[in-house]
Parts: structure tokens; sequence; C-alpha cells
């Protein structure tokens, strides 16, 4: 009885003790209610409210100037027949694909396709500028204007590895854009996207140029048509709202100026989720004037496969800093070759002007006209070097082959881990090529697993074919996995190794610098 009284006390004492406190900070104003009762921020001056406005104003200004001379562009694709693969009719007895196509069976043809997307108009005459992929494959184009008023659009030409399109309309004194200077866009600034997404026609976004230069290695995004050695990414990124409909659109600056062609987002969903890209309006201007003026775009290459330099690539080139483009195979008659560029050269700048990454050589190269010849310097294991070059003509088509067999049952070919590279591989047999569906593969051994912490992660890739060891020197191949463990047994952990590399995936050929038992 005591103790149960005595915890009561306790309570009584605690809730008194709990109510006094209460009084004592409500009396004392020391527990704020919550912030959406605080007080004390400040209202804005009226020099705070005068700038909102104005840019409000400039806002309103930019749509007002450019959206007359915005279009949305409808392109419609006629049905296409269907026709089966010899492998497909080769599974049918005989007489009973004309049983199937008889009575309806099968395979259907689809029926007319419609897309959508946006152009802007760059001349009084009629000339639009849009990516290649909203027009490709379309049979008829109908253009549509602020106004309402509707046009059919013939096609002037499209440039798949750019994504840019020049489409035209029958009239004069149409409203045309002012087009920009993309060059002296800076990271941060102000920028409208203005286009027609999810059938919301002429509608306005407004961000920030979040980034500027991003290549195909940052940005994941669709091939046009399959992979190229020849298509350039020098992308410029946006936060501005972009969403499927608003490809093809203008990217336009503070001053109402386009600066870019709208044609990406970096999207799990399809839908903005809060970066988008846009085609540098230089860039689309000289494939515009290609087209229009020759009926096809003269771009000048050098012939090489690039990517990135990583930490280990300027390591072996004897550099300090991590950039410029190391050079990972040669393109049939490739004017780099011929100047005396060799694998592994990691290329530093083109006639003075640094290269600091994939999308600055190609930004500096195609700023030049095939057949003009320019200084190109590099770095090759230590030493500078630099070359003078004829610049050559883009082939107008670049087509893959792709093995169409049926991969073959094979057993499984025995493997071996090679520890100082971290990988394991396996002999390149002809089963293995066969239940790859690739041929004409090299010899060498296949990388089979990729070791999570080992030297080689983010390096190589399940699939790719080692085929040589090319520095240190002297070069040694490598035809088998004992090859392979022969020509590693003279390096040491730390040691840098130049490996040729060939990926039957793309078939291209690169080389793949690694710090020999380095897991860092």
């Amino acid at each position: 009885m005591k103790s149960r009284l005595a915890s009561t006390r306790l309570w009584l004492v605690a809730l008194s003790a709990f109510a006094g406190g209460v009084l004592l900070t409500a009396a004392f104003d020391l527990t704020p209610f919550g912030y959406a009762q605080q007080a004390g921020a400040p209202a804005p001056t009226a020099s705070q409210v005068r700038s909102l406005e104005e840019t409000g104003s400039a806002f309103v200004s930019i749509a007002e100037h450019v959206t007359p001379a915005v279009v949305s562009i409808s392109a419609e694709a006629d049905a296409r027949p269907v026709t089966r693969s010899p492998q497909q009719r080769r599974q049918l007895p005989p007489g009973w694909e004309d049983f199937f196509r008889q009575f309806g069976g099968g395979a259907q043809p689809p029926g007319p396709s419609q897309s959508s997307g946006t152009g802007f108009i760059v001349s009084a005459d009629g000339y639009i500028l849009t990516n290649n992929h909203v027009v490709d494959g379309a049979d008829r184009l109908i253009v549509t204007m602020h106004d309402g008023r509707t046009f059919h659009a013939t096609l002037v030409g499209r440039d798949p590895d750019t994504d840019v399109a020049v489409i035209r309309i029958e009239g004069k004194d149409f409203p045309t854009v002012s087009l920009g200077d993309d060059e002296k866009l800076r990271i941060g600034e102000w920028v409208v996207a203005i286009g027609n997404p999810l059938g919301l026609n002429f509608s306005v976004t407004a961000g920030i140029v979040s980034a500027k230069g991003r290549d195909s290695y940052d940005v994941r995004l669709p091939q046009q048509g399959g992979a190229n050695e020849y298509a350039i990414t020098d992308l410029i990124q946006t936060d501005a709202a972009i969403n499927p409909g608003n490809s093809g659109g203008p990217l336009v600056n503070i001053r109402g100026e386009v600066i870019g062609i709208n044609n990406a987002i970096a999207s799990q969903t399809g839908y903005f989720a809060g970066y988008g890209f846009a085609i540098p309006i230089s860039l689309a201007r000289n494939v515009m004037d290609d087209l229009v003026k020759y009926g096809r775009v003269r771009r000048a290459v050098i012939g090489v496969q690039i990517r990135p330099v990583n930490e280990d690539d300027a390591a072996v080139a004897g550099m300090k800093e991590i950039r410029g483009a190391i050079v990972g195979d040669f393109n049939e008659g490739s004017p780099a070759k011929k100047a005396g560029l060799e694998v592994n050269d990691v290329i530093i700048a083109i006639d003075g002007q640094p290269v600091d990454k994939v999308s600055t050589l190609q930004r500096l190269v195609r700023s030049h006209a095939p057949g003009e010849t320019v200084s190109v310097d590099v770095m090759r294991y230590g030493q500078k070097r630099t070359f003078q070059m004829k610049l050559d003509e883009a082939p107008t088509e670049s087509a893959r082959t792709v093995a169409a067999a049926e991969p073959a049952e094979v057993a499984p070919a025995p493997t071996r881990t090679t520890e100082k590279l971290g990988i394991i591989v396996e002999p390149v047999t002809p089963q293995w090529a066969a239940s790859r569906r690739v041929d004409n593969v090299p010899a060498g051994v296949a990388v089979a697993e990729v070791l999570r912490d080992g030297p080689a992660r983010a390096r190589l890739q399940p699939g790719d074919i080692i085929t040589g060891v090319v520095h240190p020197a002297p070069e040694q191949k490598v035809s088998g996995v004992d090859d392979l463990q022969k020509a590693l047994a003279r390096f040491k952990d730390g040691d840098y190794v130049s490996l040729n590399v060939y990926n039957p995936g793309t078939q291209q050929q690169r080389v793949v610098n690694l710090r020999v038992g380095s897991d860092s």
C-alpha cells in the first residue's frame, strides 16, 4: 500500500514539474510553436522584388519572341510489310508459309504509325532545324505553326551521326529564330526550352546550363541506327524540363538566341527526371549548311577510335594530369595512322589548342574542313611528339556486320584465374565464337569474369579478347592462356601493362592500361 502511495506521489510531482515548465516556457516565449509560425524572416526589399520582376519579364520576352518560330512536327509512316527471316522460314513445313499468308496467320504487318516532335524555323523561306530521330523513317511530315497554319514539309537532309535534320515548308516571310554562340555559353546561365512535350504544344520551361561538352561516355544515349565510330556527341546539359515531344525544339539563352537543339533526356522512365541534353547550335549550323549546300555532311575526321583517358592511361603516357583522348584503334585509311600516330597515343592538342576530353577533340576537328592539315600533339610513353595530319572526309554511311547464326550448345571451356590482372580467362575457340554469335574474332584469350576488387574492374568486361601485350616493349602476341601467363610473368605489383583488347560486340580494338596487382 505504501509502495503504491509513493508511486502516486511521484507521478504527481512529475506532472506538476512538467506543467510548471510549460507555463514558464510559454511566459518567456522559449519554445516556438513550429516552422510555419516562426517569424523574423525579413520581407524582400524593393530592389530584390524589382530584380525578380525583371527576370520574369525576360522569360516572357523570350517566349513571345521565339515561340512564333517554333513548330510542331508530325511524322507519319505507312505500314511496312513483314518478311520472315531465313531461320523462321526453315521452321515451317513446306507449303505452310503460303497457308499462313492466305489466312492471315503468323506475323501481321504493322499499321501506319505516327510520332511527333518539334522544330524551329531558321530562314524566312521555310528551312527548319530538328532532330534526325524525329523525321527518320517518315513517309509524310506535317508541320503546324504556333498560329495554327499547317504545311506539308519535305526532307532536305538528315545526319544520324549528329542527330540533326533539315526540313522545309513552302512559303515566305516566316518568323525565324536568332542563332547564338554556344561557345560563349557558361555553366549556370539561364536557358529556356520550348517544344511540344507529351502533346502539350508550345510549352515553355526554364532552367540553367548544368554542364557542357557531355559525350557518349558521360551520357548513355540510344544509338541512331546502330553503333557508329563517326558519331559525334558534344552535348549541353540542362535542368530545364524536357520530355518526349520536345525533341528538335530550341534551347534558348537569356538573350533570346538559340544555342542548342533539345534531343535527349537522362531518365530511367522515358520522362523528365532532372536533366536533359541539347546539341550545340554551332554543330547543328555546320550540319545544316552542308545539307543545304551539298545534300550531305562534309565532316573532317582523323580516322581513330578514341576514348577518355583514365588514371592508368595518364601514368603510362607519362602525364601528371588526367586529360586528353586516347587512341584505341584506327579506321580504314586513317589519316592519323598515315601521319604516324600509334595505338595508345594520348592526343593532348590540335593546332596548339588543348584537348581535355573526347568532346573537345571532336569539336576542334570539326572546326576544320576535309583536306586541311592540322598539327597534332600526343604523349607516347613519356615523350611528347607532334605530327602533321591531313584531315579526311567521313564516309556518309557506316555499317557493321552482325552474325546471324544461332548459338550452338557447347560445353563450358576451361578457365584460369589471372591474379595479376584480377580476371578469369578462357581460350577463344570456334565453339566460343559460335555460342556468342560472333565471327572473324582474332586469336587471343577471352575474359570470362572480372573480379570485383581486381585491377581490371571498370577497365575490362566479360567477352573482351586480349590479343597481346604492347607495352613495355617488346610487344608480345597472346594466342592462348599460357601465352598471357608467360607475358605477365615479368611484371611485379605496381608495374603498368598495356594490353591489346578486341571487343566482338563493337568489333573494335582498343588498348587497356592496367596497374598490375593494384586494387586501388
